[in-house]
């Protein structure tokens, strides 16, 4: 789930690039892609005994924010109902939390709990 496709997508790549990155970091990947009628969410991948849904944010500079200033209140809203959704389809009772995975050139970041349940956190 977590190879390389050898696709030219540049998100795909990101994706593929952050699985590997997560995995090495003892994440098992779940889901990738998941898409419901109220969006998607990029990786879903258990870390311990919680469901971390992570957002997969690409920029190549670090201008305008870097990857993590690309992670808006409106996404956050987007990826919180879309996992509430993925919880109920597939009866999952794990406690969940929000990662992102900010890729900016050869860099990866990874912030767990990069925000909230219950809002847009993101002290980076």
């Amino acid at each position: 789930m977590c190879a390389d496709h050898g696709e030219t997508d540049p998100g795909r790549r990101a994706e593929d690039r952050a699985c590997r990155y997560l995995r090495r970091h003892g994440y098992r990947i779940v889901q990738r892609n998941w898409r419901c009628r109220l969006g998607e969410l990029d990786i879903i991948a258990r870390d311990g005994d919680v469901l971390a849904v992570v957002e997969v944010k690409l920029r190549r500079s670090g201008a305008f924010g870097g990857p993590e200033g690309a992670l808006s209140p409106m996404q956050c809203r987007r990826i919180r109902a879309a996992t509430g959704v993925f919880l109920a389809a597939t009866a999952c009772d794990l406690p969940v939390r929000f990662d992102l995975v900010a890729i900016d050139g050869v860099e990866v970041r990874l912030h767990r709990d990069a925000f909230r349940a219950d809002g847009c956190s993101r002290g980076f």
